[in-house]
């Protein structure tokens, strides 16, 4: 009976943590919560210790399968398979940081497995942000403040794993006084120590947001001049977009859109959402119909440039392929690619290619192990096309209006990565942009997720932000991070706003990540301290 007592505390534990954690991204403008949304899980992690409960991992895997389910099952509107694999692996990654934590228990005593645990799971953060292959960064937990854009203006100097640092110095703060009380030990502490940890804890939950908030009040929006954009949403269902409507249907219904604002006055620059035309051969781009019926728009209503996302293929007319990522194209091979196309009042293009692809859909992981494999399973089951091949650019590039003020467009998913979409900024955009197209996982808080990440970025780089989604959100973004102007979602619609200019950079864009990188030195630090203390004959 005592044994299924505890069994039900720790699931009841369990559970509200993976409740707690859900919330920020859930409902807007709670993040705060996630401050102490650990700390059941680390009580019921504590109860199981004292109570010598052996595998642990029954509790702790099921509680962040039910986090990223709660947070992310959206992904199996797009793909069923694709959202069962990055719930459930994504949640083994994350227990697999806790059950090192819980095995460092046996060799370190004191504070030292949980500073272990929160460097480690920052170190793993950071892997997804810069170099994982297979990298889903979505619930890092310093997005769990994106709608709390007042609390968070310091992302400007760390970037958002401070944030995440942020959440594990409270939740551990908060948890390490619950366990001295329920010991009876606070009595034993003396006046100037309990009046240490109380002043500590309040600087850690308080501090940030104070900090947030004089920075907040004295920041001033720098402008260098300012840009004028349209931005059209022309709302296609994608799931019919590329078999029931002809290309040039869908570009006469956004350009119908944008003309009547554009008779009324004229626009610096016009843009429209990823992947929104499908006819683009790089090798010969001025042959595309689209590109083709976009020229005569602008010789229509002169003075503005057209930014606009495409999938385009590189033709490649020779007999061997010219690498793994690329599919048979005639008698050649094509190379596809997920691109933002910037066509110049004057008829000239710009092309950037996204390079943060989302796995499965558009990257093939280890392409010198899945490609092969896909050959031999599309020839025996006599389908092909099992993997995506879509490919990325090596480095980031810039895009230019005609007056030569350079821009900065990420694509979709490139707008979770904080410290990628710091490169554009580096390379002198004075200015950023993001295309999207969310509408494959339909009314679900994936859209309104993803909007919120573009507000962070906004906010890290010190950078206006025109975002374009296919049916939403459409928004200005200012240099807080703040929604000035929004669209409506799954409707069509036009949006007229400014952007101011801006070529001084962050303190994060000057110099990284600095959170990540001093979190992944602790934590190679403290694992070689503890395969050191594994040796025979070491405690």
């Amino acid at each position: 009976m005592r044994r299924l007592s505890i069994h039900a505390v720790l699931w009841l534990l369990c559970a509200a943590s993976a409740i707690l954690m859900s919330i920020p991204w859930l409902v807007p403008h709670c993040g705060l919560l996630m401050l102490v949304a650990l700390v059941p899980l680390l009580t019921a992690e504590y109860i199981a210790t004292g109570a010598v409960i052996k595998r642990f991992w029954y509790w702790h895997y099921p509680t962040f399968v039910l986090w990223n389910a709660l947070t992310t099952f959206w992904v199996c509107n797009a793909t069923v398979g694709g959202g069962i694999f990055a719930v459930m692996a994504n949640a083994l990654q994350m227990s697999l940081i806790f059950g090192l934590f819980r095995f460092s228990r046996k060799r370190f005593k004191g504070v030292l497995p949980y500073i272990l645990l929160a460097a480690a799971w920052i170190a793993w953060e950071r892997w997804y942000f810069t170099s994982a292959e297979i990298s889903w960064p979505w619930l890092a937990f310093g997005n769990a403040f994106a709608t709390n854009i007042k609390d968070i203006q310091w992302y400007s100097v760390t970037g958002t794993l401070g944030g995440s640092l942020w959440v594990w110095c409270a939740n551990l703060g908060v948890f390490g006084l619950i366990i001295t009380l329920a010991k009876g030990r606070w009595n034993d502490l003396t006046a100037w120590a309990r009046g240490a940890i109380v002043a500590g804890l309040v600087l850690v939950l308080a501090g940030p947001p104070l900090c947030s908030a004089i920075m907040y009040n004295s920041y001033e929006e720098r402008s260098e001049g300012s840009v004028d954009l349209l931005i059209g949403q022309p709302n296609l269902d994608p799931y019919k977009k590329f078999g029931s409507m002809r290309q040039s249907e869908q570009n006469e219904l956004l350009l119908g859109l944008m003309a009547p604002e554009l008779e009324q006055r004229p626009a610096d620059l016009l843009l429209a959402p990823e992947t929104f035309t499908s006819d683009i051969i790089l090798n010969d781009i001025q042959m595309s119909p689209s590109v083709s019926r976009y020229k005569a728009f602008l010789r229509e209503h002169p003075g503005s440039d057209f930014l606009f996302g495409a999938s385009t293929n590189d033709i490649y007319l020779t007999r061997s392929a010219p690498g793994l990522l690329c599919y048979p194209y005639g008698s050649g091979w094509r190379v596809p690619h997920n691109s933002a196309v910037m066509l110049q009042a004057d008829g000239s293009t710009e092309v950037f290619h996204k390079s943060k692809l989302v796995v499965g859909t558009e990257l093939t992981p280890y392409p010198k192990v899945f490609v092969p494999i896909d050959k031999w399973l599309s020839g025996l089951m006599g389908v092909t096309a099992l993997m995506a091949r879509d490919v990325g650019q090596e480095e980031i590039s810039l895009l230019h209006l005609s007056d030569g003020t350079p821009l900065g467009c990420a694509v979709c998913y490139e707008s979770v990565y904080g410290d990628y979409c710091t490169g554009y900024v580096k390379k002198g955009a004075r200015f950023m942009t993001v295309i999207t197209n969310d509408s494959w996982w339909g009314n679900t808080p994936g859209y309104r997720q993803h909007l919120s990440y573009s507000c962070l970025r906004a906010l890290e780089l010190r950078r206006d932000l025109a975002r374009c989604g296919n049916s939403g959100i459409s928004c200005f973004i200012n240099q807080k991070g703040e929604i000035l102007q929004q669209g409506p979602w799954w409707e069509e619609a036009v949006m007229r706003g400014s952007v101011n200019l801006n070529s001084e950079e962050s303190f994060f864009v000057r110099h990284g990540d600095i959170v990540g990188r001093a979190c992944v030195l602790i934590f190679l630090l403290m694992l070689a301290l503890l395969l050191a203390r594994l040796l025979p004959g070491r405690k």
